[in-house]
């Protein structure tokens, strides 16, 4: 019996030493992953994205993107051929429904760098208004490298009613290709995060259970 007991004993601790050991090297695997070339590469692919991403937002910012602005004639043609996609509204200032234009794509403006939101007084620009053949207000012109291309002409493809949100406004725009849909950076951030957690979590699992 006395036998018995003490091989249980030795049993027990080698178990102990086995699984103090596995508790390790799962800790040096860790710190080991966080060294990984290919996590690095993650990171630095990432790091480098953001950073083209910051220099294409400040590039597109001096060209006027990023907020919704008002033009005269005499800008129309540089401004339309300034920036490869524009988004034009020609408005009148007594105009209801040109109002209702404008606080959509002021809010759009923001969100969208990488089309040019402007407006022009219709009044105040006879020869293009003229040239573009516009005679129901509000008209957004939609240019494509200074080519005029699609035009939303008052309200008939937002339903015919005042009451259109700025999200259908959004979907018609994407639909049209003249702005992309796009996930939010911090979105983003939180995706790039979460892979980066579920490969620690998934190389840590397959080494342990390869051991």
């Amino acid at each position: 019996m006395a036998a018995a007991a003490r091989d249980y004993q030795k049993e027990l601790l080698a178990q102990e030493k086995a699984q103090a050991s596995s508790s390790v090297n799962e800790e040096v695997d860790l710190d080991e992953l966080m060294d990984d070339p290919e996590l690095e590469k993650l990171h630095a692919d990432r790091i480098a994205a953001l950073k083209r991403e910051a220099e294409k937002r400040q590039s597109l910012t001096k060209k006027g993107h990023g907020e919704y602005r008002e033009i005269t004639e005499g800008d129309f043609l540089g401004e339309v051929t300034g920036s490869e996609k524009v988004i034009c509204h020609f408005y009148h200032r007594e105009f209801y429904r040109c109002k209702i234009m404008d606080k959509h794509l002021k809010s759009l403006a923001p969100n969208h760098l990488d089309a040019k939101f402007i407006k022009i007084d219709a009044e105040n620009s006879p020869f293009f208004i003229t040239k573009l053949a516009i005679k129901t207000l509000p008209c957004v012109v939609l240019f494509r490298k200074g080519i005029a291309g699609d035009r939303l002409v008052g309200f008939q493809d937002l339903g015919g009613k005042d009451d259109f949100t700025t999200r259908r406004l959004e979907a018609l725009l994407i639909k049209k290709g003249i702005i992309d849909e796009k996930k939010k950076e911090d979105e983003e951030e939180a995706e790039y995060d979460e892979s980066r957690r579920r490969t620690v979590r998934y190389s840590a699992n397959h080494d342990s259970d390869s051991e």
